[in-house]
């Protein structure tokens, strides 16, 4: 094994850059996604918000302390919008070059994008309910291996500790993929967490309009609360070589959430496995195609 396990020989980042990568899991590029970009899915989101866009696979989720107000709607009241690599406007996030040049460094050059989440905190929300737990984003994945996937997280705003930056425990994507379950509290969907390891020494990413943090997907991350009375936003997508393979997780920590999730897929109208339900999340964004194939829905 060369002197570098987590990036590429070739690509973008210098060897700075990839070196703080390797040791701590993660490397924020400032200035990464233009305000263009950023300004055109910002308004995307609020046409969603407002109905006037065919939502089509994506899924809307409101934030659940607040949808017993029935005052509180819109921009104000969901808080994400997944799926959406299929959206005219906010797939343009996962093809930009500016994203993908530094995802390609990490997890090689053919590369598909496999899950999307456009985040919203708004105010008001139950500080229970605006959080993200602590967590590794392999837990939702039945891919392999964990080296040749990565996330990009950009900011589409001023993010800090008062509106609920992202929080990292640098190095910890050198350890084990951990058990995962929901905490005490509001019980979003599919937010689960690490318990017992809050204690852990965390870095704030403190994150101005179009910085991107990329990040190892065992590295265990979360995000606090929003407490001031203005929103966070930030849009972000996971990434996979496309000759990742696909494993079988039954038996795994991760049986808990192939169930959960089959379920919840089950409910609305499609019966689909673990496996091709995330076959059913996928996009070819640069390079060969190889085991992450989509479903015949999206060709």
């Amino acid at each position: 094994m060369g002197k570098f396990r987590y990036t590429q020989d070739s690509g973008i980042l210098t060897e700075k850059q990839r070196q703080f990568y390797e040791d701590n899991g993660y490397i924020v590029i400032k200035n990464n996604v233009s305000n263009v970009l950023l300004d055109n899915i910002r308004q995307r989101f609020l046409d969603i918000c407002n109905g006037k866009v065919d939502t089509g696979f994506m899924t809307i989720m409101k934030d659940p302390s607040l949808i017993k107000h029935k005052h509180v709607k819109g921009e104000y009241l969901i808080h994400m919008v997944q799926n959406f690599l299929f959206d005219e406007v906010l797939s343009q996030y996962a093809t930009d070059t500016a994203v993908t040049d530094v995802i390609a460094s990490i997890i090689g050059s053919n590369v598909t994008a496999v899950q999307s989440m456009l985040f919203n905190k708004p105010p008001n929300s139950d500080p229970g309910a605006s959080l993200h737990p602590l967590h590794q984003d392999l837990h939702y994945f039945p891919f392999r291996p964990a080296e040749r996937m990565a996330a990009s997280w950009t900011a589409m705003e001023r993010v800090d500790e008062s509106n609920g930056c992202l929080y990292v425990v640098p190095g910890s994507h050198k350890g084990d993929l951990h058990q995962h379950s929901y905490p005490n509290g509001f019980k979003k969907v599919l937010y689960h967490g690490v318990q017992n390891m809050e204690h852990l020494p965390k870095i704030h990413l403190v994150m101005e309009k179009g910085d991107t943090v990329f990040f190892h997907p065992l590295l265990l991350h979360g995000s606090g609360p929003n407490s001031t009375q203005g929103f966070r936003k930030a849009i972000s997508c996971h990434f996979a070589n496309s000759n990742c393979y696909f494993i079988d997780v039954k038996g795994t920590s991760q049986e808990y959430v192939s169930r959960e999730i089959e379920i919840l897929t089950a409910k609305q109208g499609f019966k689909l496995s673990f496996v091709d339900y995330w076959k059913s999340q996928c996009r070819l964004v640069r390079g060969a195609p190889g085991n992450l194939q989509v479903l015949d829905s999206h060709l």
